[in-house]
């Protein structure tokens, strides 16, 4: 398999509105409805460590024998992209026995605006908190929902865990993978966790199979441990988080892809205010 087209290097750092509108010499129609037609072809989202051990986990349990790889970019990453296609690569290698397909970039940074950036102050106002992580985890899975629907509804294959060796991520806990699921569904596109209850970072060495420290590697996030205090702890409830969701995050990301899924690029922001008073 062949590196990463250098055309995504550009297309990344330039972070347009990439979500339904994906440019044809980076997928072409006719490549698309070969995937349309390809059985056991699933889409892996591309991020590091765990995402790579996800897909290997999932191809052992469902039998996929196709693996479409999709980085989705928020803006607020920063670090190496050849990280990202050095991934892809890993993924490819340790599974020889599967089709591993050009990796597709795409994103929109209106999207996660209208979710974590624009309405700050309203957002603390309302909640009594923001942490931008959880509505990003959001976006990243449900900004892969309208390329899934397209191509036939495939699975979408994500690395999240609820706990890392005894630390808990609240962007990861189980009220709100379920409703990641949940929301996914809604579009009648499965959203796999197989990696949900592992917690140990050594059995996702295991399942690798390679050398891969866990944390290195990968893109970083400049809001990286933003809901943590000076010593570490969090203080976040569920309730707060759960609360979040339902009542905002999920409400949104729910109208914005239904938009995409028409084919309509949504007003990201005039949706989230809607929504933020009512």
């Amino acid at each position: 398999m062949k590196g990463p087209d250098p055309g995504l290097s550009e297309h990344f750092r330039d972070k347009c509105e990439c979500v339904i509108d994906i440019p044809p010499w980076m997928l072409s129609p006719e490549r698309a409805d070969v995937y349309r037609s390809t059985s056991g072809l699933a889409m892996v989202e591309i991020a590091g460590r765990d995402s790579v051990a996800a897909a290997v986990k999932a191809v052992g349990e469902e039998g996929f024998t196709e693996l479409l790889p999709t980085y989705a970019y928020s803006g607020t990453e920063h670090g190496a992209w050849s990280s990202v296609g050095h991934a892809v690569k890993r993924l490819a290698e340790r599974l020889p026995q599967v089709r591993v397909h050009p990796l597709l970039v795409m994103g929109s940074p209106r999207f996660w605006q209208a979710l974590n950036g624009r309405f700050i102050g309203a957002l603390i106002s309302r909640y009594g908190f923001l942490s931008p992580c959880i509505g990003c985890h959001l976006y990243l899975h449900s900004v892969r929902i309208p390329l899934s629907v397209s191509l036939g509804r495939i699975p979408i294959i994500s690395g999240e865990r609820e706990r890392h060796n005894g630390t808990i991520k609240i962007n990861q806990i189980g009220e709100a993978l379920s409703r990641y699921e949940s929301l996914s569904a809604e579009f009648g596109v499965r959203l796999l966790l197989p990696l949900r209850h592992v917690r140990d970072g050594n059995h996702i060495g295991e399942i690798l199979g390679l050398p891969w420290e866990e944390g290195k590697e990968q893109l970083g996030c400049v809001l990286s441990g933003n809901y943590r205090g000076v010593d570490g702890s969090v203080t976040l409830t569920e309730e707060q988080v759960v609360r979040y969701l339902e009542t905002f995050a999920c409400s949104v990301t729910r109208e914005i892809v239904t938009a995409y899924v028409g084919g309509e690029v949504p007003d990201h922001l005039k949706i989230a205010a809607r929504v933020l008073g009512s």
